[in-house]
Parts: structure tokens; C-alpha cells; sequence
């Protein structure tokens, strides 16, 4: 489809090319009329990107270059922006130049100044193409004669007028789900009715259910889904491991979490002389959910599984998650295998991908894996005494993995991540850093080095696949960062073009264990793009990889599950002309809204925690904490305490002085007392608020 996009934009804006009717267009090209239908969704998705248009007698055209389509961002405050796909930098929209557009819609701009570089261009709206929310969940108010929402997104800058038989006999206080019927404009507020009454604001789980709804997370299956999970066998059937690599007699484990059900990865390792023989073994999804059927259906338009707090919202259902496709020990189970050789030095030297039948023969944990390893505890070596040599030569192989991708550059942004604890209710009663340590590295370890062996083997056989590419960042961004890190005594080297990422691990190490540590690592990860599936290899910047993709999690995971199929035809040798043509029409769109759902998922997963945050700080007002500064800007400044929670003191509050804002040193200077207040500096704070709706935590310096 990319391609055809390309080819047909370059015609229609090339100076030679007079304005042409549909038919005259399919004439010109030669286009056969079966594939006509394809040739009007490729013009249909150029207009909608603004890239093109139909004038008054029906013929294509050149866009105005002042006229752009986009995605329009709200604000609380009334005015917006629009970031124009392919264009860095996105357009301020003044609250009068909206048109009534709100958060998600798709609208056509006109920009009203060229772009100078460092400031972004202002544009007013001039029509509104797509509206891209249909349904809000808010708290429902009523009135005398009506009732109205007021939106938990914030960005949706009005409340929802609800007229008062549509309201589905919602009280005040309740959260509630939101068709919009009309969006009115600049004059009017949108009308809506109430299509489901979640609960009341205050009954435990509602909140986490209101973000579930809000960023339109399915929870429950259709039927057809069920139906069809129900169909599928308990156990695998013999006639299932016929033309399978037999591996039930080699040692297998799993590693993961205590609580973890759905076990999608498993390893084998031996050794003979100076070569590794290392297997990971990942469950046969793609054996139980074919292309097309109902359960492939609902998987692609959840594109992975979404962790809550309190609960998890799979992409697929448990019968299959936590059952067939679990690989749970002592079960015959059906997986498809990398196999690889590596040296003592980590290269990969030779490698197999094969279907396989495997029966792991033990469930383990990180806890009981670090005891082994890390703690050398008697009682754990005893009851695992069949597995601690394999156990510690799976922490040396990953070990020399690990320096492997340290020598060429790849990035460890070793965040401090949280572990939320909740009760039945999922009321917050601890929160605590998770522990990152050598049993949870191993198996990261293992599963990037299949990820790559996987990509690489796909990619010189020229198959059509789904990466996970991370593009080089965006040198104005470096170049900030840079001079950012001159104020605490460090550097980076950019080169002309780009920058290597060794730099910024380079940088990092640097930083480690230093009060800036925080601060700088998540500037620097700021600093780079997001990771995104593509359906082209461009290579992974953050790894300092050539090759990558995901291959370990197709339980959880739409892109590996897509993957798998790939690969099985190709070992199959199915994969003709006709199912090449197949994946190359389909995978640039599965990109599209993988990447899409993995970052509704991401958004879902962090406003939770937020929110769980918040709610934790609501019954600690009053108290004093000891916390890093972690951001500082004009209004304030950011405290993280060592739980991970973060809360603001804001200017207003300072007042035993008056403070100005240091920018280039990223400071706080009090003009009389000359007192400063920077990144890295530990202060004492007392918790004076917390706000559920807002999610924001009010500090104050002690």
C-alpha cells in the first residue's frame, strides 16, 4: 500500500500532470477494473492525509502547500495543536482557530506563517475530516431540566450536554459511558446519552474501569470468541506432533513472576568445549488462532494484552492464555523454537527455527532463580540440585550477551519501575521498587538475542515480516540535550548526521549513582523516538541492533503471533508468490495499529498507575518525606520520594522568597537569599494534597 501511495502522490505532483478523473486516472495507469476498488482506497488515503484533493469537477489535484490534514491534540485550556504525519514539529492552534475540534479528530489546517526553526508554526482549522472520539466516560452532573459529563480526558475541553431521557437513570456522581450524538461547534457543547452507568465514583474499581472504557480497551469477548476458544483441545493431540522436532527430553524451564499464568517462553541450555547450545522455546500460538477467524479478530484489534494494576485485560482468552498455549510444566506443549550455537565472545555462529513439541520439566520463579544464582542459598541449591549447574551457566552465557551488546553501544535505561500492592478492592497498600536483578536480566537477555537471531535469519531470506524498528533520534533534540548536560560537567559527541548510541550509554554510565541520574536518563530517553512496529528493517538504535523484532510473547502480543505464521508457512513451504503478495498488501496497516494498541496500552497502563499513586498519597497527607528533585521548570518543582511517587511544590508556594527560573542551569534562584534549588538536589517535603481527578500531588518544602 506504501509503495502505491508513493507512486501515485509522485504522478499527481509531478509539473507535467494535468488534473485527471477517477477513470481517467485508471485509464492512464492501466489499472484492471477488478483492482479498481484498490486504486480509490490509495487516492481515498492520500486526501486524508492532506496530501492531495478532488476539486468541484471531480479531478485529483496537488494539495495546497499551506493546507495541511493532521490530528488535532486538545488542551484543558481551549486551544490546541496538530502534528502532521511526517513533519517533526506540530502546529499551535489558537482556542479561536479550533472550530469546535476536540482531542483525536482529524482536521484539515491552513498554516498561517512559514516555519521558523525553534518555534512552532500557529494554523486555524478549516474543517473537520474525521472525528476521532465517538464515546467519553466522565462523572455525570445533573441540572434542572437535563443533565451533563464533565470528561475525565482533560483534553476534551467541554462538558457533554445529556438530555434528560437519555441519561440511563445515572445520579449525580456516577461514572458514566458516553455515545456522542452531537458535537456542536464554538457555540454549543456537545450532546451525547448515556450508554452505560459504570458505577459511582467512589465504588472500588470504578476508577480503574472509567481508564478502561476511556482509552476504548475491550474487556469482554464476543461470543463468536468464546465459542470458538471452547472448541479448542485441552491437550495436545498426537496427530498435532507429527513433523515436529521432538524436545521432550532436554532439560526445559520457565522463569517468570510468581503470579504469572500465561508462561509463553521457555529455555534450554548446554555446553560442549567453548560453544553454547541455546533454545528458546516460544508457545505455538499461531497452531490454535488462525488468519481470519474470530479469535485472530479480536487479538488484532486489541494488538496485545493491557496490565492493570489490579488486573490484566488479555488479547486473547485464558482458556487459551493460561491454558494450550501456557507452557506449563510437566504437559507436552507446541512452540516454535530458535536453536542457536554462540561463542564464548556471544556470536551467534549458527542457528536453527524450528516447530517443536516440548515438555517443561520445572516452573521457576526470579525469586527462587536469584536465590541460586545471586544468593547461593543452601535450601533453594538443594531443592533445585538437578538444575543449578544449568541455572549458573545460564547466568554466565547471559552475562557475556550483555557485554556483548554493551561493546557495540546498545542503551540500558535501568529505570526504577514500581510495584503497586492492592487489596480485594484494589485500594493501594504498599508501593515499592521493583527489584531488577540477575535472574530477570537472564531471561531479557536470552529473549533479545532470539529477537534478533530471528529478525536476521527473516530478513537475508528476504521474507515479508514485521520489525520492531527504533529510528535514530532527532539531531535538534541531541543538540539540546547536550547543551542541557554541559551545565552538570558532561558531554555527548554528535557527529555531523546522527549520533551513535554508545554516546548516550556512555553518558549514562557516567551518570550512574549521581544525583542526576534520574533526571538525565529520562531526558536522554525524551531525547530519542519511540519504538515502532514496521513492516521494512531500519534497524533498532536503543539495542544498537541491525535486526530486531518481537518473536518471545504471541500470548500477549499481536506482532509476534503475526510473525509466527510467517515463519511456519515459510518452514512449511507455503509461502508462494500468492501469500508473499498476501503479507506484503496487509503488514504496513498491521504495523499501523499494532503500534497503535501497544500505545493505548502503554497510556492505559501509566494513567493507572497514576491514578493508584494519587490515591495511595490521600491517606499520607500531613506526613514529611525525604525525595530527589526530579524536574524543575517556571511553576515549580518535581520531588520524587524513593517509592517512586512524584508530587509538586509549586512557585507560589515558595515564599520565603521570590524565585527565578534558571533555564540554561535548569535551576530555581531565590533573588535575595540566592538560595538554589536544582535537579538531583535531596530536599524534604510534606504531602499537603492529592487529586484523584487531576491526578497531581501538592507538596510543600520543609
Amino acid at each position: 500500500m506504501e509503495d502505491k501511495k508513493q507512486v501515485l502522490y509522485e504522478l499527481i505532483t509531478d509539473k507535467s500532470y494535468r488534473p485527471l478523473r477517477f477513470k481517467e486516472l485508471a485509464v492512464l495507469l492501466m489499472v484492471p477494473k477488478a483492482l479498481r476498488g484498490e486504486l480509490k482506497q490509495t487516492l481515498d488515503e492520500l486526501i486524508k492525509e492532506g496530501k492531495i484533493t478532488v476539486d468541484s469537477s471531480s479531478r485529483y489535484r496537488a494539495a495546497d502547500a499551506n493546507k495541511k490534514t493532521g490530528v488535532f491534540h486538545g488542551t484543558s485550556r481551549g486551544f490546541g495543536f496538530v502534528s502532521v504525519e511526517g513533519e517533526k514539529e506540530d502546529y499551535f492552534i489558537p482556542e479561536f482557530g479550533t472550530k469546535g475540534a476536540l482531542d483525536g479528530d482529524t482536521v484539515l489546517i491552513y498554516v498561517q506563517e512559514e516555519r521558523v526553526p525553534g518555534k512552532r508554526c500557529e494554523a486555524k482549522v478549516l474543517e473537520i475530516t474525521v472525528r476521532g472520539t465517538t464515546q467519553i466516560v466522565g462523572t455525570y452532573q445533573r441540572g434542572k431540566s437535563f443533565g451533563f459529563v464533565i470528561p475525565d480526558n482533560q483534553k476534551f475541553a467541554y462538558d457533554v450536554f445529556i438530555p434528560k431521557e437519555k441519561t440511563a437513570g445515572a445520579v449525580n456522581g456516577h461514572k458514566v459511558l458516553v455515545n456522542i450524538t452531537n458535537y456542536g461547534d464554538e457555540r454549543k457543547n456537545p450532546e451525547g446519552e448515556v450508554i452505560k452507568v459504570l458505577g459511582h465514583i467512589n465504588d472500588p474499581g470504578v476508577d480503574v474501569l472509567s481508564v478502561v472504557y476511556g482509552y476504548g480497551i475491550p474487556l469482554d469477548f464476543p461470543e463468536e470468541v468464546y465459542l470458538q476458544a471452547g472448541r479448542i483441545p485441552e491437550e495436545v493431540s498426537e496427530k498435532e506432533l507429527q513433523g515436529r522436532l521432538d524436545l521432550r527430553g532436554i532439560t526445559t524451564i520457565t522463569i517468570d513472576g510468581e503470579d504469572a499464568k500465561d508462561l509463553d517462553d521457555a529455555v534450554t541450555l548446554s555446553r560442549e568445549g567453548d560453544v553454547w547450545q541455546l533454545g528458546v522455546h516460544i508457545a505455538d500460538v499461531s497452531e490454535y488462532v488462525g488468519e481470519g477467524q474470530a479469535l485472530d479478530r479480536e487479538a488484532y484489534e486489541r494488538g496485545t494484552s493491557v496490565y492493570l494494576v489490579d488486573r490484566v485485560i488479555p488479547m486473547l482468552p485464558h482458556r487459551l492464555s493460561n491454558g494450550i498455549c501456557s507452557l506449563n510444566a510437566g504437559q507436552d506443549r507446541l512452540a516454535l523454537s530458535c536453536l542457536m550455537e554462540i561463542d564464548g565472545k556471544g556470536n551467534v555462529i549458527g542457528h536453527r527455527i524450528a516447530e517443536t513439541v516440548i515438555n517443561v520439566d520445572y516452573r521457576m520463579t526470579y525469586t527462587s532463580v536469584k536465590k541460586i544464582i545471586e544468593d547461593h542459598d543452601e535450601e533453594e541449591c538443594e531443592a533445585y540440585s538437578d538444575i543449578v549447574l544449568m541455572l549458573s551457566q545460564m547466568d554466565t552465557l547471559a552475562g557475556i550477551l550483555r557485554e556483548k551488546r554493551r561493546r557495540r553501544g546498545s542503551i540500558d535505561f535501568d529505570f526504577q519501575e514500581c510495584k503497586i500492592v492492592v487489596d480485594g478492592e484494589g485500594n493501594p497498600l504498599d508501593i515499592k521498587p521493583y527489584e531488577r536483578n540477575r535472574a530477570t536480566k537472564l531471561i531479557e537477555d536470552f529473549m533479545l538475542i532470539a529477537n534478533e537471531t530471528v529478525a536476521e535469519d527473516c530478513y537475508w531470506q528476504e521474507l515479508p515480516f514485521l520489525y520492531r524498528t527504533h529510528e535514530n533520534p532527532d539531531l535538534e533534540k541531541i543538540k539540546k540535550l547536550g547543551i542541557f548536560i554541559n551545565n552538570f560537567g558532561y558531554s555527548i559527541h554528535i557527529g555531523q548526521e546522527e549520533i551513535h548510541p554508545k554516546e548516550l550509554q556512555k553518558l549514562l554510565c557516567s551518570v550512574d549513582g549521581t544525583p542526576q541520574e534520574p533526571m538525565i536518563a529520562r531526558l536522554c530517553l525524551r531525547s530519542m523516538k519511540q519504538a515502532k512496529y514496521t513492516d521494512f528493517c531500519d534497524g533498532h538504535f536503543g539495542l544498537a541492533a541491525k535486526y530486531y523484532c518481537h518473536f518471545t510473547s504471541p500470548i500477549r502480543r499481536y506482532p509476534d503471533l503475526q510473525i509466527h505464521r510467517i515463519i511456519k508457512e515459510n518452514l512449511r513451504g507455503k509461502l508462494d508468490e500468492g501469500r508473499i503478495a498476501h503479507y506484503q498488501d496487509i503488514l504496513s496497516e498491521v504495523a499501523k495499529q499494532t503500534s497503535r494498541a501497544e500505545r493505548r496500552a502503554d497510556e492505559a497502563e501509566r494513567e493507572v498507575e497514576k491514578l493508584k499513586k494519587v490515591e495511595y498519597m490521600l491517606d499520607r497527607i500531613g506526613e514529611v518525606f525525604e525525595g530527589v528533585i526530579s524536574g524543575v521548570t517556571s511553576h515549580g518543582i518535581y520531588v520524587e520520594l524513593p517509592n517512586t511517587v512524584e508530587g509538586m511544590v509549586r512557585l507560589s508556594d515558595m515564599d520565603d522568597d521570590y524565585y527565578i527560573f534558571d533555564e540554561a542551569a535548569y535551576q530555581l534562584v531565590g533573588e535575595h537569599t540566592r538560595r538554589t534549588y536544582k535537579l538531583g538536589q535531596r530536599v524534604k517535603v510534606e504531602v499537603v494534597g492529592a487529586d484523584k481527578a487531576l491526578k497531581t500531588i501538592d507538596m510543600l518544602l520543609v
